[in-house]
């Protein structure tokens, strides 16, 4: 008998924290909870993008954790970096996207395939909250498929010209690096795929605003490239190379953002405890209510399932794996439909006052929603974690 494509056994791992994981947690939700979240809110309500919170992560070293020391960064575990995008969007889903842009996508992939000379002009500004990052890569057509970008990049004489279109682009008007790809070949799919380092003043770029529904806060922005210039030392890695830079940012992109649902679950499922706690009808309390209990128990279930998927892969990542991608899809899906669901649960245990502009909780709803579609749908992960079952697809 042919042996399964899957050993559990070499994946095993232990999930008990350290007292500096610990202390990771302690502090960064004591930070969050006085210096963030009392403003979110009002945020949101102003459409302002939360720039001045932001800074706020400089000094303690909580918006570069991914970023070494010699760049100027803060460098620890990957345990401990989930758990700052844990504690982060427990509080604000914006705040937390920063960091997770800047450390798994934008200058994660430019530690892992940058030049020395990409890694001292871009990285010292991220860590020094002076260069926030954009993630444009989510077409008018599709983001899932990025295989099949029509975004093109034409060679000129020293560079290239970018010509197309990026959708629900966080962070943009505030940016000083857009993390960029293009096709240079659109017959090669994903063989002409190349990721370049896109300074947003550069001429022929424009923004058009990309109104929400939800994350009014974030000021989400369609990004449009009109034989904009770049030249070859923009690019990152080689002309074509860039799906496997995707692949392995996507990776560390889906584990911030399971760590930010997570971070979002908790917060749904401390917010109706509270309520449930309070609140009475029919002489009693309604977290006495055998049904609001079962929702309880659900949501405690599920935030609980995440965070241990989540901290798995962290400690995959410090293990030195270097591609996880089937543990990534696994927690991406679980982390952001148990964020879903749990904030379904929280309004319903709201009952009416689950959509009143006083309490929280219904903003959380779309905000879980938007995660579930960022960084691959659950479609798509289902698909990917039957591949890789199955054998069909590899690490």
């Amino acid at each position: 008998m042919a042996p399964l494509p899957l050993q559990a056994t070499e994946r095993m791992a232990d999930f008990d924290l350290t007292e500096d994981q610990r202390l990771v947690r302690q502090t960064v939700r004591e930070f969050a909870e006085h210096e963030i979240l009392p403003y979110v809110e009002q945020y949101e309500r102003e459409e302002q993008y939360p720039l001045e919170l932001i800074q706020k992560l400089v000094p303690l070293g909580y918006i570069a954790p991914m970023i070494p020391e010699q760049y100027g960064g803060s460098f620890i575990d990957v345990v401990s970096y989930g758990i700052i995008c844990e504690e982060l969007a427990r509080v604000d889903w914006v705040v937390a996207s920063v960091v997770s842009v800047i450390n798994s996508l934008a200058g994660g992939s430019i530690l892992r395939f940058g030049s020395e000379e990409q890694k001292q002009r871009w990285l010292p500004g991220m860590t020094r909250g002076e260069i926030l990052c954009s993630a444009c890569l989510t077409e008018p057509g599709g983001g899932t498929d990025l295989g099949n970008l029509k975004t093109t990049a034409t060679r000129v004489d020293g560079g290239w010209k970018l010509n197309g279109t990026k959708v629900f682009i966080s962070h943009a008007a505030h940016a000083g690096l857009f993390f960029t790809v293009a096709s240079i070949d659109l017959e090669k799919k994903h063989k002409g795929v190349t990721a370049f380092l896109v300074d947003p003043k550069t001429d022929g770029i424009s923004l058009g605003e990309f109104p929400m529904r939800t994350l009014k806060r974030d000021n989400l922005a369609e990004v449009h490239f009109e034989d904009s210039f770049v030249p070859d030392d923009c690019v990152l890695g080689e002309p074509g190379g860039g799906f496997p830079i995707l692949g392995s940012a996507l990776d560390m992109g889906r584990y911030s953002v399971a760590a930010r649902c997570v971070g979002q679950s908790q917060r749904t499922l401390d917010l109706a405890v509270a309520y449930a706690s309070e609140r009475e009808a029919f002489g009693q309390r309604i977290g006495e209510f055998q049904m609001i209990q079962q929702k309880i128990a659900d949501m405690v279930c599920r935030t609980e399932g995440a965070r241990a998927v989540v901290y798995r892969l962290g400690r995959m990542k410090d293990a030195g794996i270097q591609r996880a991608s089937m543990e990534a899809s696994i927690a991406k899906l679980m982390a952001s439909e148990a964020n879903t669901q749990n904030a379904l649960d929280a309004v319903q245990i709201h009952g009416g006052y689950g959509v009143a502009a006083e309490y929280e909780v219904g903003r959380h709803i779309l905000e879980a929603k938007a995660l579930e579609f960022g960084e691959g749908t659950s479609e798509l992960h289902r698909k990917l974690i039957a591949e890789y079952a199955l054998g069909i697809r590899k690490q």
